[in-house]
């Protein structure tokens, strides 16, 4: 009998190897023409994979008893694969129903997110499939941002899952003048996952986590503390919430019950295959956004919806070591890149500026165009760039990559212009540009510029030195060259200055 047990075996697991071959990579890639939709259905849902967390051992008796039998048939599509992984416990109510009517009568608006979804489904619900997490969590950026990773909110949230800064910082997700992790696919995923991980591990309940997600998870304990105070139930339902929240996890149900039988809220769910979209691809060298899309022969648009994080033209190889091509296209890009010998990979490199200055003061120390520096870098009109601040630029031939610390920290702080007027002194005796620099609190290489010499100079005892100085801070001057022992006075020429305003 153990015979024939054993001979059976044998031929189903040689009926399902038939039913699959193995993709790009080892990934599984189903080459049946028509699946069974009435069997799949019929299917019960596969325990969770156990993910081994330390050293292999052999498996005890005791552990086959425990384990369930995966099943032998993939999943046709990814639509059914999320819903075998349906965990969480059904809610019904008016709010749910009011959001299924909405998502229902508005058939558009339903195709075009779970389209734009085609391309990061597959990443997240194999991420939440490897913790164990319920598959409704992938139907949460539909709630959020529709799955549009470049979404940003009034309240400064972004990305598909919606960070708001603070939280991003929490979860590792860097924010700077070159990247915005909060918009990264793989980052801003996995950082999503960790935080309603632990907040499931705070509350115990799904609901309570996913209402901490969109409200906080201090206002949903002080939420259950007053409640339990009062003696009343502290379940999700139970607890006094703003709008917004009592609404979330509705919205995310509808959904769920749109994906669960669409054809009963008459819904068209696009085909998502159950494969991946795309693969990372490691990137060595600073490299041009518009050269790394021509090697992979992909177009900007798609590039960018698969590499949303990237502020600036430029991809810096030290903060985003890699970036994320669609599957076939991930081959083409690595040919391209070791064949390619067409001169430099970056046109733009990073600069810092050495003191607080202006767009067109930092175009001329840069020599170029000063509308140009002013689109790249973001910079709106009647805005100082502050020192410390890192600018994209031009790169030079011979310039090397930018470091480490530079691409992961750089940052861009801009600070509003005060209205400036030209100011003539008279130096005294023993002044130095450091010296008048420091009496009326300017950096040494915005008096040397403005009076055209070194940032070391002296200046003779009765020499006129230009300056340029806020407004209300001229008669202030004034004082200041009076207390100095200088009696030649400070003389305005009565017009604004360039140095923050245009000329007149």
């Amino acid at each position: 009998m153990k015979k024939y047990n054993l001979l059976a075996l044998t031929a189903l697991l040689a009926l399902a190897g038939c039913a699959t071959t193995s993709g790009p990579d080892g990934v599984a890639v189903d080459n049946r023409d028509q699946p069974q939709p009435a069997k799949i259905a019929e299917a019960k849902p596969a325990l969770p994979a156990v993910i081994p967390s330390g050293p292999m051992s052999a498996i005890q008796p005791s552990d086959l008893r425990s384990q369930g039998v995966t099943a032998l048939e993939t999943p046709p599509d990814l639509w059914s694969r999320i819903r075998r992984g349906f965990n969480m416990p059904a809610l019904d109510n008016d709010y749910v129903r009011r959001h299924e009517q909405w998502y229902s009568s508005r058939p558009d608006y339903i195709q075009r997110m779970t389209d734009r979804s085609r391309k990061y489904l597959f990443h997240v619900v194999e991420e939440l499939e490897r913790r164990n997490m319920p598959t409704e969590l992938a139907l949460l950026p539909f709630i959020e941002s529709a799955f549009n990773p470049q979404a940003v909110s009034s309240a400064r949230a972004a990305g598909m899952w919606q960070f708001m800064p603070a939280t991003g910082k929490d979860y590792d997700l860097k924010q700077n003048v070159f990247r915005d992790d909060r918009r990264n696919v793989l980052a801003s995923t996995r950082a999503a996952l960790d935080y309603l991980q632990k907040l499931y591990g705070m509350f115990g309940d799904w609901h309570l986590a996913l209402a901490a997600y969109n409200w906080g998870e201090g206002n949903v304990s002080r939420a259950i503390q007053r409640n339990q105070r009062a003696g009343r139930g502290t379940g999700y339902a139970d607890l006094n919430m703003p709008e917004e929240t009592r609404n979330y996890v509705p919205k995310l149900q509808a959904v769920k019950n749109i994906v669960l039988s669409p054809e009963q809220f008459r819904a068209d769910l696009p085909l998502i295959e159950n494969h991946p979209y795309f693969q990372s691809v490691s990137l060595k060298r600073d490299m041009d956004v518009e050269l790394a899309a021509r090697l992979a022969d992909v177009n900007i648009e798609d590039f960018k919806a698969l590499n949303p994080q990237l502020n600036r033209p430029v991809i810096l190889a030290a903060g985003t070591s890699q970036i994320l091509l669609p599957w076939d296209n991930a081959t083409v890009f690595k040919r391209n890149f070791e064949a390619y010998d067409e001169g430099k990979y970056a046109s733009w490199t990073a600069w810092s500026a050495p003191s607080t200055m202006s767009a067109a003061e930092a175009a001329r120390r840069l020599a170029w165009n000063e509308n140009e520096l002013r689109n790249v870098n973001t910079i709106p009109p009647r805005m100082l760039i502050k020192a410390g601040s890192v600018l994209i630029v031009p790169r030079k031939n011979a310039a090397q990559d930018v470091p480490d610390h530079v691409a992961d920290n750089g940052q861009l702080s801009l600070a509003p212009e005060a209205a400036m007027r030209r100011t003539v002194i008279r130096a005294g005796k023993r002044d130095t540009v450091a010296s008048i620099a420091s009496r009326y609190k300017l950096s040494a290489s915005q008096v040397a510029d403005w009076n055209n010499v070194g940032a070391s100079a002296a200046f003779r005892a009765g020499q006129q030195v230009v300056l340029h100085l806020p407004v209300r801070a001229t008669r202030s001057a004034v004082r200041a060259t009076a207390k100095s022992g200088h009696r030649s006075p400070v003389r305005s020429t009565g017009r604004t200055t360039a140095i923050q305003k245009k000329r007149r």
